[in-house]
């Protein structure tokens, strides 16, 4: 079986849909986490709190994974200039 079929019978996405698929799921989990926060705080623990927080947490996806997709370029050159390169 070659490495190409092994990734496919795991369900595992072509190593080019990286570039997407690191900040999607960066995105999804920073965005749960501020937003929980943020209706925590804003309204504490209400009984309608996972529904407060479900719509926080949706609309602010949808702004930041675009906005992570645009400056992650910026990001990376930031890094690369205060973080020396990895030795080969």
């Amino acid at each position: 079986m070659t490495s190409s079929s092994s990734n496919r019978s795991f369900g595992k996405l072509p190593a080019r849909y990286h570039a997407v698929a690191f900040p999607f799921i960066l995105s999804i989990f920073m965005c749960g986490m501020v937003s929980a926060v943020s209706t925590l705080r804003g309204f504490g623990l209400t009984p309608d709190f996972l529904s407060r927080w479900g719509s926080a947490w949706l609309l602010s996806w949808f702004i930041a994974f675009p906005v992570l997709l645009m400056i992650l370029p910026l990001v990376r050159c930031l890094v690369a200039a205060i973080v020396a390169a990895p030795a080969r």
